[in-house]
């Protein structure tokens, strides 16, 4: 592969094997086009695949994927913890090798023109495609999920971007756009108390006063009997892994809890990772040329 570019996207189905299968079957066995990761929740009822690729093999990986998804995955009966506007939900595209922002911006408003015209699906553009500032942020975007946008599409300022001004009854409507890498994190507590988790993502998410580039919220796992803080860190560099979760931990002892694991949702660059590695063992003098696989 010349030109590589990564694409994540999210599905509202976290539960049905065979549907996940069919999905994820769509960027398997493809020239020019690597699956990564497929990630199911049975929590969050949502699944997060990771492929890179060519940009013309990409997109009509997509393609047959939302094909599925719209006729497999119907919102009406869609239930999860995970926010969710559309049976697949947001489809970001990140560029990787031999390719820029603004490549990726052209390759999520052509693809979001050529599946809104086929599934008559309403579609908005967020980050770096967003063509308005109160797009950029996915939260803004999504606000009020699938069940509050047959009404919130009504209002002149949130036309979408492609497609009509009614959301599909079954399949919602979706979020495409272009942007740098987002790490999906979660930490888990050992309480069932979602109010607590609720007030560690407060204190912890940029928008509400805590780190910059961290957006999050409290999550009920209800098949372990615990909560989490889901977060997503969009800025590494600049507020790695190691400081949200110290923030976490220390959040949490204010109310007696501790956390019991972490997740890691899809992919993450290996600086990320390093960067752990070097804040908790405190190595002296640490260059990120010492790692093998960074020499390869």
């Amino acid at each position: 592969m010349n030109k590589i570019i990564e694409t994540v996207p999210n599905f509202s189905e976290g539960r049905d094997e065979a549907v996940i299968k069919q999905i994820s079957d769509c960027f398997r066995n493809v020239d020019e086009v690597k699956l990564l990761d497929v990630k199911p929740d049975k929590d969050h009822n949502r699944t997060v695949v990771t492929a890179i690729g060519e940009p013309e093999p990409l997109k009509n990986c997509l393609y047959k994927a939302f094909e599925i998804a719209v006729e497999k995955i119907d919102l009406k009966k869609h239930k999860g913890e995970h926010p969710r506007m559309g049976a697949v939900d947001v489809v970001p595209f990140i560029p990787v090798r031999n390719s820029n922002m603004n490549e990726c911006i052209e390759l999520a408003k052509e693809t979001a023109g050529v599946i809104s015209a086929k599934y008559n699906l309403p579609i908005f553009l967020y980050e770096a495609a967003a063509t308005s500032p109160d797009r950029q942020n996915l939260a803004n975007i999504r606000k009020g999920e699938y069940e509050g946008w047959f009404e919130k599409i009504k209002d002149p300022k949130w036309k979408p971007d492609f497609g009509p001004s009614e959301v599909h009854p079954t399949a919602g409507a979706s979020v495409f756009g272009a942007r740098e890498y987002l790490i999906a994190f979660n930490v888990n507590l050992d309480t069932s108390d979602i109010k607590i988790a609720d007030k560690i993502a407060r204190a912890v998410r940029g928008s509400s006063g805590g780190l910059v580039n961290v957006k999050g919220m409290g999550v009920e796992l209800s098949g372990r009997g615990i909560v989490q803080v889901s977060m997503n860190l969009v800025n590494y560099k600049k507020t790695p892994i190691f400081r949200v979760f110290e923030m976490v931990r220390l959040e949490a002892a204010r109310y007696g809890v501790n956390v019991v694991g972490s997740e890691l949702i899809g992919m993450a660059p290996m600086e990320a990772l390093i960067q752990c590695a070097d804040y908790y063992l405190r190595i002296e003098d640490f260059d990120i040329k010492q790692v093998i696989e960074n020499n390869l």
